[in-house]
């Protein structure tokens, strides 16, 4: 088992950029010191936060505050392959929920010295976020995380669960809050639990035609996760194994941020207009979302807590069985609803 400390403990990457260049970073090692060695920035990051492509890594550094408090630095990028900006004016929401993936990655590994070899799971996520603070503007996007971890149950060598809140901030103004809540499993109790569904790393999966992307809010089919389903507000998901960020990694089970973008398209799909910006998500992930099995999402309009906002929620279903259920909120109608939602890509 790691033990925490409650000395400070610092991370910071230098010489990273909006392009992508590899600087360097320091980072502490197994025993929670800090070495004075230079690790290069892409080794560091990459398996920190489980993301091998340099563009979809948005953690930079963290700080430890205490022994379960941190700070995490993050920047967003004003373009993105897939995270594009929406209308043209706002970041993508869904930035957050990375960015929270990421961040609570990162701390498992780097604070809490979980084990590369080893799997996080999440079983919740939640955010709420200010429209008004996504407005792109002209100032460069450098994020704060603020963390705290609670509820921490531990193992014989590392955690095993724990809940996590998180508050992000810019400029000196809160951009979004939430949390969420993971469990981390050995190497060995992962093959256990999997019960050979390793075996669907690379095997390929066939390709469903995609639902006309202007529909679920996108400008190039490879980015839609949904395809035709049988009846109204009903769809099949839609998996391109080799996306190059929804499936940036060999994975056996369909990734959570995947699933969340399919919530997202779906409310897109059943919003008039097709005006959504999901500024609150509240999602349960209750099952593993296999590769090689037909998944079912389904959309519904629901009350929203704003009676100018528009809620749906979404679920999914594989073998008649509950897997994903999320609710999304938007704001009221904006002005820039006559724009394409996808500017950029």
């Amino acid at each position: 088992m790691v033990q925490l400390t409650s000395r400070s403990v610092s991370v910071f990457v230098e010489g990273a950029d909006g392009a992508g260049r590899a600087g360097v970073a320091v980072y502490p090692g197994a025993d929670g010191t800090v070495p004075t060695g230079r690790q290069p920035e892409g080794d560091f990051l990459r398996r920190l936060v489980h993301r091998p492509d340099a563009e979809d890594i948005f953690a930079t550094g963290w700080t430890r505050q205490t022994e379960t408090q941190f700070s995490v630095s993050a920047r967003w990028p004003r373009a993105h392959r897939f995270f594009a900006p929406v209308s043209g004016r706002h970041q993508d929401p869904l930035l957050i929920a990375e960015t929270m993936r990421q961040t609570t990655m990162l701390l498992g590994h780097a604070a809490f010295g979980m084990p590369f070899e080893n799997q996080f799971v999440m079983w919740e996520l939640a955010y709420v976020s200010d429209p008004d603070q996504l407005l792109l503007g002209e100032a460069p996007w450098d994020i704060t995380v603020d963390v705290s971890c609670s509820r921490i149950r531990r193992g014989r060598r590392h955690i095993g669960s724990m809940h996590v809140e998180l508050l992000l901030h810019r400029l000196g103004a809160v951009l979004a809050s939430g949390g969420g809540r993971i469990s981390c499993a050995s190497a060995e109790a992962y093959r256990k639990l999997r019960n050979g569904r390793r075996d669907a790393i690379g095997a390929p999966i066939p390709l469903l035609p995609a639902v006309a992307p202007a529909e679920v809010g996108r400008a190039d089919e490879r980015d839609v996760v949904l395809a035709p389903g049988p009846r109204h507000n009903v769809w099949q998901l839609r998996l391109d194994t080799g996306h190059p960020t929804l499936f940036a990694r060999p994975n056996d089970h369909v990734p959570g941020i995947l699933l969340l973008e399919a919530a997202r398209q779906a409310a897109v799909a059943v919003t008039p207009g097709h005006d959504f910006l999901p500024t609150s998500v509240r999602t349960d992930f209750l099952q593993y979302v296999e590769l090689d099995r037909p998944c079912w999402v389904e959309a519904r309009p629901v009350p929203a807590g704003d009676p100018m906002a528009t809620a749906v929620h979404v679920s999914a279903a594989q073998d008649g069985r509950p897997v994903f259920a999320c609710t999304l909120e938007s704001p009221g109608p904006r002005q820039d609803a006559a724009h394409p939602r996808w500017a950029g890509q």
